[in-house]
């Protein structure tokens, strides 16, 4: 049996498996069939790629694989406070969206029909991590797909398979990664799309939000209808102002506030340091911050409305940190006023 065989009987494995639907079954089927005819045709190598490439997605996306909603609010509420300080209206409002989710378990139109989170704020403020944790708190995937700077509505919607270098949409992408057709997407940063083509970005968008379409979302590449009716959005802005008010209609907007300094300081301090250092593969024994110059650590950054800067900035104290212990030179640092400006690029 040669390679191309053994691929091709491989994928015929996945496609029985996949249970697809019947019509896109025997579309796949005849593609199969196609590729064992013309197996020994050596210009027909570039044709044979791609409909392999066509079926392995197809087989990869999840038509019948959902993961088991975990709806329960005192849960939801202790993952919040965990991950996040403060925002106490914000967290409010996402538990009274989750409580009629819960009530409307058995009635999918219903659900359906709830406006789409869209959580509004500057830069640094906790969106994507708020997110997050709504997924995590439902027991569901977690996917994001980045609208900044996006410049073409066949960035979601996928290309047509007669291009050479056609690829599927991040929607479907998205999916695939997830390997759930109920995961939580989060459209982020939906007002930062470029200009030139925000209408036809604005028209995908529609349409994903829309529970009378998105039952049916045609990606251009997969040329067949997929259903996106289990998928959570949630959407994120920076303002509303720049997005069109066909989706703004489907979104409930939430206000994320901005963080005072005393905030950062208990965020950065209590979130931020303890996730960096572990990320960074340090311990409690190898770095301590002197309570005193936390507010010279945020001071600087006041102007800052979120914590990313602050997010920076203990990073590279942490850096610093690892490669000074990794050179020998200490297994213990504690970062003062005096010692400061070693470890902070900005002083």
């Amino acid at each position: 049996m040669s390679k191309l065989s053994d691929e091709v009987a491989q994928l015929q494995k996945k496609v029985d498996e996949a249970k697809l639907p019947k019509e896109l079954a025997l579309r796949v089927a005849g593609n199969l069939e196609e590729i064992i005819r013309i197996e020994g045709d050596i210009a027909a190598r570039v044709h044979i790629e791609q409909m392999l490439n066509y079926i392995d997605l197809v087989v990869s996306l999840p038509w019948n694989s959902r993961t088991e909603d975990l709806l329960d609010i005192s849960r939801a509420r202790e993952i919040l406070d965990k991950n996040h300080y403060g925002l106490a209206p914000v967290k409010e409002k996402i538990l009274e969206y989750l409580s009629i989710l819960t009530l409307n378990m058995n009635h999918a139109m219903l659900a359906r029909r709830a406006p789409i989170l869209c959580l509004v704020g500057l830069v640094g403020t906790g969106k994507t991590t708020l997110a997050k944790s709504i997924a995590q708190a439902m027991g569901r995937r977690f996917v994001r797909i980045p609208f900044g700077g996006m410049s073409d509505a066949l960035d979601l919607r996928g290309q047509s398979r007669v291009r050479p270098d056609a690829e599927v949409g991040l929607i479907l992408k998205g999916l695939r990664f997830a390997g759930s057709k109920n995961p939580v997407v989060l459209l982020d940063e939906v007002d930062r799309v470029a200009e030139s083509t925000r209408g036809d970005i604005m028209g995908v968008l529609v349409e994903l939000l829309d529970p009378e379409q998105n039952q049916a979302f045609t990606d251009h590449y997969l040329d067949y209808p997929f259903d996106l009716s289990e998928v959570l959005f949630i959407a994120t802005a920076n303002n509303t102002t720049n997005i069109a008010t066909a989706v703004l209609d489907r979104l409930e907007p939430i206000q994320m506030p901005s963080y005072t300094d005393e905030e950062k300081i208990k965020i950065a301090r209590d979130y931020v340091l303890p996730q960096l250092m572990h990320e960074s593969g340090l311990t409690g024994e190898n770095l301590a911050i002197d309570d005193a110059l936390w507010p010279k650590l945020v001071r600087p950054l006041g102007y800052d409305a979120g914590i990313r800067s602050l997010e920076r900035t203990i990073n590279g104290i942490c850096r610093k940190v690892a490669r000074l212990i990794v050179e020998g030179k200490g297994k213990s640092f504690h970062i003062s006023e005096q010692n400061m400006k070693e470890f902070v690029e900005s002083y």
